[in-house]
């Protein structure tokens, strides 16, 4: 007996699974990771990013409906992958001057992420004919897209400050290197 040939409704149905688990994580990540940033900014935009994100979810489940399928997600590897790679980053940079612009970084993977899915899910929605499907998944991509945006302003505001310091440690080293060959051309003489 042969297979049935797979469709773009199947791949419609097996993402929207996919970005359905990836949401849920997400939810869970920023919370996390709004405990760990220190700058008031970056905290604040993974609140409400956590908050906007759980009501993606819930936009997500009217998509399940509009399509008649339950609304139960499939274990999405890539945002496992990213989630680990926060926390791996986290452990790493904890207690360092880089934390939030690792964390920022680490969050904006996540939504680039989100936004190829989400523009992937847009597109397929239309394609099959769900108006109202793809409206409620171009809301969430515009919101990705918002947050992306905001993170890449306030990384920038932060990597400018972390700079700052390396600055400084590599004006110190510049000074020891000027010193250095002084002294080994003493001893050279």
């Amino acid at each position: 007996m042969a297979a049935k040939q797979k469709t773009l409704q199947d791949a419609f149905y097996e993402t929207l699974k996919d970005v359905y688990y990836a949401e849920r994580q997400s939810v869970r990540a920023l919370k996390k990771s709004a405990k760990a940033a220190e700058h008031d900014e970056l905290r604040q935009a993974f609140e409400t990013h956590a908050e906007e994100s759980a009501n993606q979810v819930e936009r997500l489940q009217q998509v399940f409906e509009i399509i008649g399928k339950p609304a139960r997600g499939k274990t999405c590897e890539a945002m496992q992958g990213l989630t680990s790679e926060m926390e791996e980053d986290l452990e790493d940079f904890g207690d360092s001057p880089a934390a939030d612009a690792v964390l920022a970084a680490c969050a904006q993977a996540v939504e680039h992420y989100e936004i190829a899915r989400y523009g992937t899910l847009k597109t397929w929605a239309t394609q099959l004919g769900y108006g109202d499907a793809a409206k409620l998944l171009d809301e969430t991509l515009q919101e990705e897209k918002k947050t992306d945006q905001l993170l890449s302003e306030i990384a920038e505001r932060i990597n400018t400050e972390g700079s700052e310091t390396e600055a400084g440690a590599e004006d110190d080293d510049d000074q020891a290197e000027k010193a250095a060959p002084k002294k080994g051309k003493a001893k050279a003489a």
